[in-house]
């Protein structure tokens, strides 16, 4: 059997169409999260008394996590495209790519419940604290310390989801027989998985020091990579396939 004739009957398996689909919503979304996350109030996240008063004062801070959530959406639909474009029907690769598509859905309800916590209950708890009387203050103090927590515990749950998600498409990405796909991006796509793992790791043991704002950086960087490596196949090599 011929080259040709392999691609023929093995291209199949995947759906280039859904894989260009795929291949926008990832990076468009990417790029919306990482440019509305610009507009986050700023400040040394571990330092809470100064941070918390920073909170309360944001007058973007609500829309600013609405627009990181809907950014979110894109992206894991992304990945559930993904999925369902490698074609993967029997063997550990499609199970693999399966458990993956569901762990990136519950990323995003993980992340939901993250921007609720963040979005409206951080703000309201140290607006609380801020206005709150000198005999209320430590008690309102405590309140958001422990929202704060809370956030750092869903973070970390939700990036070890996103990460799992990550590594799964990625390796089941690098085991399709025919495939526009390149092997490379199949493991820059676990690596940025990786990067989401050690984070979760690191906000739950640390909170948001400076070390997890390095692996935030990580994350972005090599997921931006992969994506824009993967678009750009897509869209400007329409016959190619690799054949392992």
């Amino acid at each position: 059997m011929s080259v040709e004739q392999r691609v023929q009957r093995t291209s199949r398996r995947t759906d280039r169409g859904a894989l260009q689909l795929s291949a926008t919503l990832l990076l468009v979304g990417q790029l919306a999260y990482v440019l509305v996350t610009q507009f986050h109030a700023g400040g040394h996240a571990n330092d809470h008394r100064a941070i918390f008063a920073t909170y309360a004062g944001s007058g973007a801070w609500k829309g600013v996590h609405v627009g990181q959530f809907l950014a979110m959406v894109v992206v894991v639909a992304g990945l559930v495209v993904f999925h369902q474009a490698l074609g993967l029907r029997a063997g550990g690769a499609a199970a693999a790519a399966r458990v993956g598509a569901v762990l990136a859905v519950v990323a995003l309800a993980l992340y939901a419940v993250l921007q609720g916590v963040d979005g409206v209950g951080n703000q309201q708890v140290d607006a609380a604290w801020a206005h709150a009387s000198a005999t209320d203050r430590p008690a309102r103090f405590a309140s958001a310390e422990a929202v704060r927590w809370l956030e750092w515990g869903v973070r970390s749950y939700h990036d070890y989801a996103l990460g799992l998600a990550l590594v799964l498409l990625g390796i089941a990405a690098t085991a399709v027989r025919a495939t526009p796909v390149p092997t490379a991006v199949g493991w820059l796509m676990a690596g940025s998985g990786a990067a989401y793992l050690v984070q979760g790791w690191v906000v739950g043991a640390q909170g948001f020091s400076g070390t997890h704002t390095i692996l935030i950086l990580v994350a972005w960087a090599l997921s931006l990579v992969w994506m824009i490596w993967l678009g750009v196949v897509l869209w400007r090599k329409p016959h190619l396939e690799r054949i392992d």
